[in-house]
């Protein structure tokens, strides 16, 4: 009995090292894991910043300049800026020939990129937690972070492009004071803040009951619509103070006032005319001075506003109008004889954008004709193809600025709930040219 004893006592002993043994390695491989995952997963802020030159303006003549897989914001006329879920980079020259090696990138994680918007080489992003991270374009690197108001969407919302998110950018505006000061103004689910945009100072609070629909105007003021009030009044306040400037609506119109901004920068920002619509009808107004002007030469929904000529396309897609915004007159007639071609059943040319000293129309044929809004001269006309590639696309999001455009291609007929795969004409969905 007492030798069995023995014999069980001595296998124990035997047994624990082994067992402890295991117990070590296991806790240390858990260890590792944790360590591992914690690299992987905690919060993290990846700043890859430039170690070239900064690229020269671009010199380039008319034509299609390259085909792009993503949505391209020129910043500071000198690079193209582009948005991932959880990225943003740029690469340059802004005329480079495809996408290349980024010049500078900014990553943060696990938050999700919600909006971008840029002034001279200050680019801001605003991300998924409400942090604003302000860019300096020219080396990449961070210039100031700060909490903004939370994003009524905390996910992003660019598809496989980032075209939204950088060409209209929820809740996010740009503005030029009257002392010239920059400013960023930003929207969240119940009121909006305006900051600094070069220090990222905090300038002022409105709080509200509702999330704000709201653009600025090239006059440096910010102006939102109250979708719970009724009657629906416009609010102006001063970009700088946040101070309210006045409230109006226009006369005669019912308690359901809407608005449309016209003639803006991309964001909905530095906007210098509005389109009111009240019981099926619309009015045009210009916001450059002390009160909103009546501009009837901008009444119809598809009337552009570039520079101070009111432009509007005949529903045939035939002819051009330019007209002062100010005072209605004729500024020129300009016929475009290219629609004639038009197949039977198939959609006219129409205006698809516009920016300052130009003025874009796509034909059926999708050959891009420039216009001068000063004069109604053509500037250029190409077809938005490289090599052979076909035509039967339609447009998406569409964007033009310092010369050059850029032009989502979507699959026809255009399904939105369609996949990205379905969704885009082709793996390089963006045409990119000068004009």
């Amino acid at each position: 009995m007492g030798d069995a004893e023995v014999t069980a006592e001595r296998g124990g002993v035997r047994r624990w090292p082994r067992t402890a043994a295991i117990a070590a390695a296991l806790a240390v491989a858990l260890a590792v894991t944790v360590a591992i995952a914690y690299r992987v997963l905690a919060p993290t802020e990846v700043v890859t910043p430039a170690r070239a030159d900064y690229p020269p303006p671009p010199t380039v003549g008319p034509g299609v300049v390259a085909r792009l897989s993503v949505a391209p914001l020129i910043v500071d006329g000198r690079l193209r800026l582009y948005a991932a879920a959880r990225q943003v980079r740029a690469d340059g020259p802004v005329n480079a020939k495809a996408q290349v090696t980024p010049y500078w990138s900014y990553r943060r994680w696990p938050q999700q990129l919600v909006g971008v918007v840029a002034d001279g080489s200050t680019v801001l992003t605003r991300w998924s937690d409400g942090r604003l991270v302000a860019l300096d374009a020219r080396t990449g690197r961070p210039t100031w972070r700060t909490a903004g108001p939370p994003p009524q969407s905390g996910t992003y919302a660019g598809r496989r492009t980032g075209a939204l998110t950088v060409y209209a950018a929820p809740g996010l505006h740009t503005a030029v004071a009257r002392d010239g000061r920059a400013v960023a103004v930003v929207e969240g689910d119940r009121g909006a803040r305006g900051f600094d945009l070069r220090t990222g100072g905090e300038l002022w609070r409105a709080d509200g009951t509702c999330p704000p629909e709201g653009f600025t105007t090239r006059a440096g003021e910010y102006v939102t619509l109250d979708p719970c009030a009724s009657p629906r009044t416009l609010r102006f306040r001063e970009v700088t103070t946040g101070r309210v400037l006045r409230d109006w609506r226009p006369d005669g119109t019912d308690p359901e006032l809407g608005v449309q901004p016209v003639g803006c920068a991309v964001a909905r920002s530095a906007c210098p005319a509005a389109r009111t619509t009240s019981g099926g009808a619309t009015r045009g107004w210009l916001l450059d001075g002390a009160a909103p002007l009546a501009a009837t030469a901008l009444d119809e929904p598809e009337t552009w506003l570039v520079g101070d000529a009111a432009v509007r396309l005949s529903p045939d897609g035939a002819e051009l109008t330019g007209r002062s915004a100010r005072t209605g007159a004729e500024l020129w007639r300009q016929s475009l004889p290219a629609a004639a071609d038009t197949p039977v059943g198939a959609e006219p040319t129409r205006l698809i954008a516009a920016q300052p000293g130009r003025v874009h129309l796509l034909t059926p044929g999708r050959d891009l004709i420039t216009i001068d809004p000063a004069t109604g001269a053509q500037r250029s006309q190409f077809v938005l193809r490289t090599g052979q590639e076909k035509t039967n696309w339609a447009p998406g999001f569409v964007y033009a600025s310092d010369g050059f455009i850029a032009v989502e291609r979507l699959t026809e007929p255009v399904d939105p709930t369609a996949k990205d795969a379905e969704y885009y004409r082709s793996a390089e969905t963006i045409i990119f040219g000068a004009t």
